[in-house]
């Protein structure tokens, strides 16, 4: 009789000990947030891009000489679509949080015979005047975004973040001449800050779509700049790591900078067509 009352009382624990697990097992389940299949814990990223470019350039001195606004795409012969390589790093310390750090490097230049003449700097380049003129862009952009709306199958949020802007443009005459070398440049590193809306909306378990857009204008130091970006790409998802995305991108921008008795102006817009790799990897057990 002490035997099989031992043998109960083990199997009602054991039943207990079950019951409770199985609860506890359920209770994890449920505490696991429910997001879109897109929210990532980290994600690095590699693509091409290529886009049109409307490049507008002005460069004065300080002793008053007033310099000619140049189309860098009609007065100096740049093609207006160029390539370029950008990769961008992706970190969710939440289902809601996103921090992203990106990079994005364009050169662009052309060997051009003038049309007319333009003042730049410190020097006239006159009509007919065989000239190399380039123009570089590297950009690093750092942001945070909230997601204020998570579901099972879209999220919506704000996000803050700053682009640095590193550009420099400049002219050379053209001449075996050495001592009628002439040229000028004119380069400024600007950072520039910037608020917008991001979102994202599934399609289905293997597509889905998202998009962004930032603005914002404002004045630091000597630089008084204003810029204005967007996103909007569509995810597909082949393998458990790896998505591919398509889309269309911008970044557009206006920057008046001071810098060794020089005054620049500077308009730039970047407007495209993007396709990257995505690599994902760790833990998104989201609570």
């Amino acid at each position: 009789m002490k035997i099989k009352a031992k043998i109960s009382l083990l199997l009602i624990f054991f039943w207990i000990g079950s019951f409770a697990q199985v609860k506890t097992d359920t209770l994890t389940i449920k505490s696991k947030r429910d997001v879109p299949w897109f929210v990532e814990r980290y994600k690095i990223s590699a693509g091409f891009f290529e886009g049109l470019n409307n490049t507008s350039v002005k460069v004065g001195t300080d002793s008053g000489k007033i310099g000619t606004a140049i189309d860098f795409e009609d007065n100096l012969g740049f093609t207006k679509y160029s390539p370029s390589f950008f990769a961008d790093i992706q970190w969710r310390s939440t289902s809601r949080s996103r921090f992203a750090l990106s990079y994005y490097n364009l050169r662009r230049n052309a060997n051009y015979r003038l049309r007319e003449s333009i003042d730049f700097g410190d020097n006239t380049y006159q009509v007919n005047a065989d000239v190399y003129a380039y123009f570089n862009t590297s950009i690093y952009r750092f942001s945070y975004g909230y997601a204020f709306f998570s579901k099972s199958k879209f999220e919506l949020g704000l996000l803050i973040g700053t682009h640095i802007i590193g550009a420099k443009a400049g002219i050379k005459l053209n001449t075996n001449i050495v001592s009628a070398q002439i040229n000028d440049d004119f380069g400024v590193t600007a950072p520039l800050p910037d608020f917008g809306i991001w979102g994202g909306c599934e399609l289905s378990n293997r597509f889905a779509i998202i998009g962004e857009i930032d603005y914002l204008a404002i004045k630091i130091n000597t630089i008084n700049g204003r810029i204005l970006g967007y996103n909007l790409s569509l995810i597909y998802k082949p393998l458990k790591n790896l998505n591919l995305t398509i889309g269309s991108t911008g970044l557009n921008l206006k920057v008046d900078a001071y810098s060794d008795n020089l005054n620049g102006h500077l308009k730039w817009g970047n407007n495209g067509v993007f396709l990257k790799a995505t690599y994902i990897f760790g833990n998104n057990n989201w609570k």
